[in-house]
């Protein structure tokens, strides 16, 4: 999803003095309450994330929040997958040519996907999901395609060639290992001993990925 912008006006088109503001504060509110919800899952997980309490965050009413997500978990699956596309695209612009010879900062730069807020904000999701069956099926879906993403990503910015054997794995297996450091991260600060896992995990992935 873009980030909030300007509607540009189109040469000959007529613009009323209603409309753009209009939707430029419509898309201004949906931006505040998918941060407002990440936010409260991040900080009070599922249970204490209700619309009223997002809503309040975000600063509109409860009506307003309904309006453009009418339930919870309409809210919330998309706020996760927000963040998520807004990381990626924060990923990619890390490395703006594309695949990199430097693969301890693309693997650093992965790690750092698991170890913030939207992981936080995600896992709470997932453990709700595992709780709540209306709401699996939902995350379950978002969580495959965050993934898929993901994956994708880190093969461009390796330059990994997944025809070769073992590739593919020794990419998944990276990333699972990122997931792996950002639970480690939740309870303690990691942060020494993550330096040292990503620096071996560069190594790892200079001799599997270089012919």
């Amino acid at each position: 999803m873009a980030a909030v912008s300007a509607i540009e006006h189109v040469p000959g088109e007529r613009v009323t003095g209603e409309r753009v503001p209009k939707q430029d504060r419509s898309r201004a509110t949906r931006q505040r309450l998918l941060e407002a919800a990440v936010a409260c899952l991040a900080e009070h997980g599922w249970t204490g994330s209700t619309v009223a309490v997002v809503a309040e965050r975000a600063g509109v009413s409860r009506g307003a929040a309904q309006h453009h997500f009418p339930t919870r978990e309409d809210l919330f699956t998309a706020a996760v997958e927000y963040v998520a596309e807004e990381r990626s695209t924060a990923l990619r612009a890390l490395f703006p040519q594309g695949a990199t010879g430097d693969r301890h900062a693309v693997v650093a730069a992965l790690v750092d996907l698991y170890t913030g807020p939207f992981f936080r904000a995600a896992l709470h999701l997932w453990v709700a999901a595992s709780n709540e069956a209306p709401l699996r099926p939902r995350v379950t879906e978002l969580e495959a395609h965050v993934g898929r993403e993901t994956h994708r990503i880190a093969v461009d910015l390796l330059g990994a060639d997944e025809t070769r054997p073992g590739v593919r794995e020794t990419v998944q297996g990276l990333l699972d290992m990122a997931r792996g450091l950002g639970l480690a991260n939740l309870l303690t600060d990691d942060t020494a001993r993550r330096e040292r896992v990503v620096a071996q995990w560069a190594r790892i992935l200079d001799t599997v990925l270089t012919d």
